[in-house]
């Protein structure tokens, strides 16, 4: 006989047990937070905010190189389990599917171009050189037998040649910008004007004048024109061997230590060969030596082109304008001076002219400029990101 209170036969009577596993409650989530699936794994995270870096590299240098521009350092780097930036670049690489590994057909990826490219842009950056020798010979050979006015319609002839010729050189090869140069062509205009007829136009400034037309010196505008080749293959070695030495390289810091030689070297056999053309130039135009402020804007041209071939021409232009300043500044403040009251205006000029000629000033102004920039250079040549391939 069962009892009506018996938990087996009366369930509304049986008493409620707690359940052994309480149900978890939702967790409220903030508006906008996103719920986290899966292990923490910070590389899928970073590998998902440069996709598209990721996508376009066509080896795991050119993923470190654009990291290192997104401000990624060895040492942040080992917030991703990595050792350095290129280690972290190798497994960004792995992840990525196959078909976006493929590399150009003919052989691995590299800067440099093979022997019938090479052959073209050195032909290109002879073409400067020749047409400057070749407007010069011309003047040289009918001096006396033509009037200044057809002597002057071969002179711009020979300008205009030489002008089209450097545009075609710098649009292939080692010293073509390929973001462009923004104005540094307009003041590189000016540079070359001042090396021509800027002496004789502060001479004569400094002297009560201008007081007519002054004679130019187109020794040095050969000289540069024809140091335009050898600018060219020095840049390729420099872009050849700093790639070989970011393949080489296992952290950033070694990188940079390692580029800035090779730099300094670019820039030194550069200056080997524009001296000797300077000398050439200037000896067979009946010159008596090599301009000091011929080097010094030779060198500025250099490097100013080689940080825009690797995608930093807004050094060059600053560069490139703070010399312009310079040189433009030299006679302003001569003839400002002839106001009552502000000859002090021109002592620094008088002191600099007295102490190395009219062409001291060209000197300080190109000279000083391409120093900064070589420093400068140095430590933005010296990042991974200049020498990604385009």
């Amino acid at each position: 006989m069962t009892r009506p209170d018996d938990p087996a036969t009366n369930p509304a009577a049986a008493p409620e047990r707690p359940a052994e596993i309480p149900p978890r409650a939702p967790a409220r989530r903030a508006p906008g937070a996103t719920a986290r699936r899966g292990p923490a794994d910070p590389v899928r995270t970073l590998l998902h905010d440069h996709r598209d870096l990721c996508e376009r590299a066509v080896d795991p240098l050119e993923i470190a190189a654009g990291l290192e521009a997104h401000g990624l350092t060895d040492r942040t780097a080992a917030r991703y389990r990595h050792r350095d930036v290129f280690a972290l670049a190798e497994e960004l690489y792995a992840r990525m599917p196959p078909r976006t590994h493929d590399s150009p057909i003919g052989g691995p990826p590299g800067p440099g171009p093979d022997t019938e490219a090479r052959a073209a842009w050195t032909l290109l950056a002879l073409l400067p050189g020749a047409a400057c020798l070749a407007t010069a010979g011309v003047l040289r050979v009918t001096e006396g037998l033509l009037g200044d006015g057809v002597r002057a319609l071969v002179t711009v002839a020979g300008a205009l040649l030489a002008c089209l010729a450097l545009r075609a050189c710098l649009g292939r090869g080692p010293l073509r910008a390929p973001e462009g140069a923004g104005r540094a062509g307009m003041y590189a205009c000016w540079l070359l004007s001042y090396t021509v007829y800027g002496e004789e136009l502060l001479a004569q400034v400094m002297t009560g004048g201008p007081d007519g037309p002054w004679d130019g010196d187109a020794a040095p505008l050969l000289g540069l024109a024809a140091a335009i080749a050898p600018a060219a293959w020095c840049a390729h070695l420099f872009t050849v061997r700093a790639h070989r030495k970011l393949s080489g390289s296992r952290a950033l810091e070694e990188f940079g230590a390692g580029v800035r030689p090779l730099l300094l070297t670019a820039v030194c056999l550069f200056l080997g060969a524009l001296l000797p053309l300077l000398y050439l130039a200037d000896l067979g135009l009946g010159g008596g030596g090599v301009p000091v402020a011929a080097v010094a804007l030779g060198v500025l041209f250099f490097v100013a082109r080689l940080l825009a071939a690797h995608g930093l021409p807004e050094p060059g232009t600053v560069a490139l304008a703070g010399a312009c300043a310079v040189e433009a500044g030299a006679p302003a403040l001569v003839l400002a001076a002839r106001l009552p009251g502000l000859e002090p205006l021109a002592q620094p000029v008088d002191l600099l002219v007295s102490t190395g000629g009219t062409g001291a000033v060209s000197a300080l102004a190109c000279g000083g400029a391409a120093l900064g920039l070589l420093l400068h250079a140095a430590l933005a040549l010296s990042r991974a990101s200049a020498h990604t391939r385009a």
